[in-house]
């Protein structure tokens, strides 16, 4: 295992944490501490819907950076749009096209379910068009994990929560 905590495509679970403020909390630190400048680009590359309030909650997370945030849905980075903040609701996606400049990526981990047309090998074609970008990987279950995409893209950072389980009481 090499300092950066990988050990043969897997990351070295670090820490634990606990509900949502356990995957913010460690995603705006990292964020934090990688110096990025008010208007650096960070892109979060999801399935619509799914992804999207998860996307809207990071990017609520880290509104203090001043980055600019952008959606891209699925990996059609041509279909790109600003996420914006709204008053008294919290962050958004627009309708604003975008232009991209990434210096962070955040690829999700419903792109890896089994459903979705997306394979590891598309998501690091993307990432190879932005060559130098931090590379974040943001999932449930072991998703990415369990789709075999740890083999293929090497995160810089990962967080991986579990939502299980799931209690429904009726009356």
């Amino acid at each position: 295992m090499g300092d950066d905590g990988f050990t043969v495509g897997i990351m070295t679970q670090k820490e634990t944490f606990h509900g949502v403020p356990g995957i913010l909390r460690p995603f705006k630190e990292y964020v934090e501490a990688k110096g990025l400048k008010k208007a650096d680009q960070i892109v979060y590359y999801g399935v619509p819907g799914t992804c999207t309030p998860f996307i809207e909650l990071l990017g609520f997370a880290i509104r203090s950076l001043e980055l600019e945030q952008v959606y891209v849905p699925m990996v059609d980075e041509s279909k790109a749009k600003k996420i914006q903040g709204v008053p008294e609701v919290g962050m958004q996606v627009s309708a604003t096209a975008a232009t991209l400049n990434p210096k962070v990526l955040v690829i999700m981990g419903g792109l890896s379910m089994p459903n979705v047309p997306v394979k590891a090998e598309q998501v690091k074609a993307v990432i190879d068009k932005h060559p130098g970008a931090i590379i974040i990987g943001v999932c449930f279950m072991k998703m990415f994990e369990k789709a075999g995409w740890v083999k293929t893209i090497s995160f810089d950072l990962l967080i991986d929560a579990n939502i299980d389980p799931v209690e429904v009481i009726k009356k």
